[in-house]
């Protein structure tokens, strides 16, 4: 499934080129530092254990496989993939102690990896940024070992009326926020209106069932503003 707006010429790009540098901090103004809990929700549900191998794509600087780190062993060893440089050299250096990070610039719908490889492949607010959601799903099944676990943490739909009013009209001054912090307004357009677009909860779970994923699952935070979804590789 291809989504439109990720794939107008070099769009996806531009936005991340330009908003990187600020990545982290735009991310507690968005979500008023919810951010941070969900992606330790995400940890608590895999519920991860040493000599296991992590890929964490989209990884953007590196806040998965830090929180996958501290709570399993420093000392493992984990992939993270990012397609933007900016966010990669970023990732690095916020992430300076760790050495046993492998950082891969690389999108999600071609990983220059073998197959078989991981226990866990982790996603966070990334899939909807892809070009293509098949390919991505597909390759996410491709890197994993048999037995191993796919996570996709994604703004989603969100279940409750009322919130959802209040989530839309801040939504409408989230490009100024992005305009006071990073001095760019497009980029944050660009971003609600990729979170509006992209497909829900019922449509991804079917979407990982076709690429071969089994026991598939989700689970809403926040009433639905995200959600975790999951499935095995058998």
């Amino acid at each position: 499934m291809k989504q439109i707006l990720q794939n107008k010429d070099g769009l996806v790009q531009t936005v991340f080129d330009q908003v990187f540098d600020k990545y982290d901090l735009m991310n507690d103004f968005m979500s008023l530092g919810v951010h941070r809990l969900w992606k330790k929700n995400l940890i608590n549900m895999m519920k991860p254990s040493k000599g296991k191998k992590l890929i964490d794509v989209a990884c953007g600087t590196g806040d998965i496989g830090k929180l996958y780190l501290d709570n399993t062993d420093i000392y493992s060893q984990i992939t993270c993939v990012d397609p933007n440089r900016g966010m990669i050299d970023k990732g690095k250096k916020k992430l300076s102690k760790y050495k046993n990070i492998n950082w891969i610039i690389s999108k999600a719908e071609k990983l220059p990896l073998k197959k078989n490889l991981f226990d866990y492949y982790t996603i966070s607010f990334g899939l909807r940024n892809t070009g293509d959601l098949n390919k991505s799903l597909s390759e996410a099944y491709r890197v994993l070992k048999p037995g191993g676990r796919f996570f996709c943490l994604e703004f989603s739909k969100i279940q409750n009326e009322n919130l959802e009013f209040i989530y839309k009209q801040y939504s409408k001054i989230i490009p100024l926020i992005g305009k006071y912090v990073v001095g760019q307004k497009k980029p944050y357009e660009y971003l609600i209106e990729s979170i509006e677009k992209f497909i829900n909860q019922e449509e991804l779970l079917e979407l990982m069932k076709k690429k071969g994923f089994e026991k598939c699952n989700y689970r809403n935070l926040s009433s639905g503003i995200v959600s975790i979804h999951s499935g095995w590789k058998i």
